[in-house]
């Protein structure tokens, strides 16, 4: 594990970033047991009590286990971590990890219909705000003189579309992967623009909600999402074999 001496600005968060991105990379590999906080603090060049609160941070967010008394142990991130961790997976050192993006927009299309379904089915009192906020992102979509500005106003349009389902699981699941979505807007926008660009999918999604029609909201919604997600995907995965053959023949 090679690590660099950090300077005193925002010592403890410079810290967490410093090993939850050796985690994120497998420098620390599952398993492996960290040196111990005086030793850690030695080779950072920093207090023990910003080392001791990177590990408290890192401990909360699932990726290694702090033993009182005993070792500090890194988890496998992917069984433990949870959906906040997509960000710093999606971007790692300013590039585009192609397989998480993959993920991201397979995640889209699984999602979507259901919570187009959910959302026409629970509208009742919502009806008159759905009405609004769903209007007001149309009207943004189809002003958007940009594809990174129809992206702005899809978003937009389905966090009311989520509003409306109720439900606190789908709503923090939209808020991640937004969270994780929104650093890759702009390579990823050229990608869906076709999709977002198809206004008339996104009335057609509007009218069955507001209408409390579940089967043909999420009927909509796959046919709004499915063509474009097959299309990422199989660039997605293009891309990644492209990368793999050259890691090859290196």
């Amino acid at each position: 594990m090679e690590l660099t001496r950090i300077t005193k600005r925002l010592v403890p968060d410079d810290v967490f970033e410093q090993l939850i991105s050796s985690v994120v990379d497998g420098s620390l590999e599952p398993g492996e047991a960290l040196p111990s906080e005086r030793r850690l603090a030695e080779l950072l060049g920093v207090s023990r009590p910003a080392v001791r609160e990177a590990l408290q941070r890192l401990s909360a967010t699932r990726l290694v286990d702090v033993r009182h008394g005993g070792s500090t142990t890194v988890r496998d991130f992917q069984k433990h971590a949870g959906l906040d961790l997509l960000p710093r997976l999606l971007v790692r050192d300013g590039e585009l990890d192609t397989a998480v993006a993959r993920s991201i927009i397979e995640a889209r299309l699984a999602i979507g219909p259901d919570v187009a379904r959910m959302a026409a089915e629970r509208i009742g009192k919502a009806a008159e705000t759905a009405t609004a906020a769903l209007g007001a992102a149309l009207t943004d979509l189809e002003a958007a003189g940009t594809p990174v500005e129809r992206q702005h106003a899809a978003l937009a349009f389905w966090d009311g579309v989520v509003d409306c389902a109720d439900s606190i699981v789908f709503r923090l699941m939209f808020n991640n992967l937004r969270q994780a979505y929104e650093p890759a807007i702009e390579p990823l926008a050229p990608l869906l623009d076709a999709e977002v660009s198809q206004l008339e999918g996104y009335r057609a999604i509007r009218t069955a909600v507001l209408a409390g029609d579940g089967e043909t909201a999420a009927a909509t919604a796959d046919a709004l999402l499915r063509p474009a997600t097959v299309a990422i995907v199989n660039f997605l995965e293009a891309v990644e074999n492209e990368d793999d053959q050259q890691g090859e023949t290196r």
